[in-house]
């Protein structure tokens, strides 16, 4: 079943997409801010926030856009992030996680001292959910949208070594991450559900969708930094496309919590949104729950009372 790509109106409805100063998540920022909403841009350099929030007033001159520092990969960014969304009294009616890096070749640590993928791709998030729970619950209709991939599949959380100390293997770790994200929205449905919170937590993937997160994380490490191509590769979509599912997942009025959407074509990789099969990998009993308690335990956040 193909979902409509078409946003309803989002006059009046606060929106914080986090790296949405490119890819995924400045396409979802333009097309919130086109429907209306009042959109935070959060993201780790200001400068490039700014001028995304440019170019899409280009397009949206009466656009809503606001751009906050957000760095995924230390956890005193993302309590001030937090602290100030909470200090402007207002409720937030969806978090869009979307912010992510892809397969380092090396090996790299946050400011936390976490393997990078798993904190910035993970614990950021996980750590950014909680702390806005309260302010998310305040508004009537209040949605967490969670970006996973199609990396989930092959992916496997290691308990016994999740910062990847011994044996860093790029594409693993990657997988690992996404996987780590998944299971985040799962069990934050759970929750949800369980405490008749009111909150829809929805999952996205984007395929194969041609973004800089191929080559920016890649660069890492490197003297010159991998250039993206300019060219379609096959079994690819572009960037208007490939954040149908997150749109969706995000203000379609007929997501429904605990799902995952993804693109509708062969293997998931490209094409119009449709729901997509939670993989094999997120179905362990009680692999949500346990993951989720040793998250609140190094991030140091908890869910509200």
């Amino acid at each position: 079943m193909v979902l409509p790509a078409t946003l309803p109106d989002q006059t009046g409805r606060r929106i914080v997409v986090t790296g949405s100063n490119s890819g995924t998540g400045k396409e979802a920022a333009r097309r919130l801010a086109g429907a209306g909403a009042s959109v935070v841009l959060a993201v780790r350099t200001p400068s490039k926030g700014e001028d995304a929030a440019a170019e899409i007033r280009r397009e949206h001159p009466d656009a809503d856009l606001e751009v906050r520092q957000l760095d995924l990969a230390d956890l005193s960014s993302v309590h001030r992030f937090a602290e100030g969304i909470v200090a402007d009294d207002r409720p937030l009616d969806v978090l869009v996680n979307n912010a992510g890096v892809m397969a380092p070749r090396e090996r790299f640590e946050t400011t936390d001292g976490f393997e990078l993928q798993f904190g910035t791709n993970y614990l950021g998030p996980f750590a950014l959910t909680n702390l806005l729970l309260p302010t998310l619950l305040r508004a009537e209709a209040p949605r967490v949208t969670t970006m996973s991939s199609i990396a989930a599949v092959p992916g496997r959380i290691h308990f016994a070594d999740l910062q990847w100390e011994r044996g860093y293997q790029p594409w693993l770790a990657y997988a690992q991450s996404k996987l780590a994200d998944l299971l985040l929205g799962l069990h934050l449905h759970q929750v949800a559900v369980t405490r008749d919170w009111g909150l829809t937590s929805t999952l996205a993937h984007p395929g194969f969708t041609r973004t800089n997160l191929q080559t920016a994380g890649r660069s890492l490490g490197r003297d010159r930094p991998l250039q993206p191509s300019d060219r379609a590769m096959p079994f690819t979509q572009d960037v208007e496309q490939g954040t149908e599912p997150l749109l969706y997942a995000a203000v379609g009025p007929g997501a429904v919590s605990g799902a995952y959407y993804g693109p509708a074509g062969p293997f998931g990789l490209t094409g119009p949104a449709t729901l997509a099969p939670v993989p094999r990998s997120a179905r362990g009993v009680d692999l949500a729950r346990s993951l989720w308690a040793v998250a609140e335990d190094l991030t140091g956040t908890r869910l509200p009372d």
